[in-house]
């Protein structure tokens, strides 16, 4: 059994304990909110009666082995190293930080009180992603990555009217590279690893936070086209072109749907069942690589975590993102 801490109580936060519930060796055992009267709601949601307002009260004794922190991406850094100083295991939504110079912290930190960091990035974890992974040979040699995943935000229309909320603020680190792109920049760094080269363009929002970009990676044999937006919606698949064929993904963020269609006009179908509750598999990999004793995941290693704040930090220094973090 695992038990565990909640840093920050919203949906997503909810969703990932509905999907943890699932396995046997997840436990609920405190919740850290800024107010008690929040805090105490969400407990009795979840039967659970620890109930902090303070991160490190919550680390400090024993009520917890890790904690999953779900909060504003400027404070993820802050708040994931203060867990394990207290050598508390820690699962960080995406993106794990602000910056590469965050990263580095935090990985330092992980190593040197020897527990596992893992970026909650759950479409690496999917098993349709590993049916892409297990299938890419058959393209032959792969020469384009195509990935799309454009969300009109509907935080977008207050942002419209002057109202400043969380995912348009730079002091929390926020804007569609953060929130949007990384589901299309991760899953190519955990397929080809770090590009060559990264030229970017997009549009900077008033607030200064990209409203979306688009962005081409080039690597020694291939490139890649990513484009991610949180101001319009998009419907096209995601596709992995080789010289044998093309694989089509429905959503690159949560692949459900995936086939080859190979150059003579024939096409396999590669889809696997999975479940709809598609953080279950990030939680499974967290535990079990806590419980088989490995300092780090797999599959979201720390190498790319890494490799996708660089790049991402790169496709902000060239559309002029810069947060407050970054000073």
């Amino acid at each position: 059994m695992v038990r565990f801490g909640i840093i920050g109580t919203n949906w997503i936060t909810e969703s990932f304990i509905e999907a943890a519930r699932m396995m046997d060796e997840f436990k609920l055992t405190a919740i850290y909110s800024r107010t008690k009267e929040k805090g105490q709601t969400f407990g009795n949601k979840y039967g659970v009666n620890n109930i902090f307002t303070s991160i490190e009260s919550m680390v400090h004794g024993d009520v917890v082995d890790a904690v999953y922190i779900a909060s504003p991406n400027s404070l993820h850094a802050e708040q994931a190293i203060l867990c394990m100083e207290n050598r508390k295991h820690v699962l960080c939504e995406k993106p794990i930080a602000s910056n590469g110079k965050e990263v580095e912290k935090m990985i330092h930190v992980a190593k040197n009180h020897d527990v596992v960091l893992m970026e909650a990035l759950k479409t690496t974890l999917l098993p349709n992603f590993k049916v892409i992974k297990e299938n890419i040979h058959k393209l032959g040699k792969v020469r384009k990555y195509i990935a799309s995943y454009c969300q009109y935000s509907s935080r977008y229309d207050a942002y419209k009217e002057d109202r400043l909320l969380n995912a348009f603020n730079p002091a929390f680190s926020n804007g569609a590279i953060m929130d949007i792109g990384i589901y299309c920049i991760y899953p190519l760094v955990a397929l080809f690893g770090e590009p060559r080269e990264v030229k970017a363009a997009g549009l900077k929002l008033d607030s200064g936070v990209d409203g979306q970009g688009s962005v081409l990676l080039k690597y020694n044999e291939m490139d890649a086209v990513v484009n991610y937006s949180k101001i319009t919606n998009s419907y096209l698949p995601s596709e992995i072109q080789g010289e044998r064929g093309s694989m089509l993904i429905d959503k690159i963020h949560t692949p459900e749907e995936v086939k080859i269609i190979y150059i003579d006009g024939s096409e396999e179908i590669l889809t696997v069942e999975q479940r709809p509750q598609s953080m279950f598999y990030e939680a499974e990999e967290f535990i079990q690589t806590i419980k088989g004793g490995r300092k780090e995941s797999h599959i979201n290693s720390l190498e790319n975590t890494r490799v996708t704040i660089r790049v991402m930090e790169e496709i902000r220094s060239q559309i002029g993102v810069v947060f407050p973090a970054d000073h």
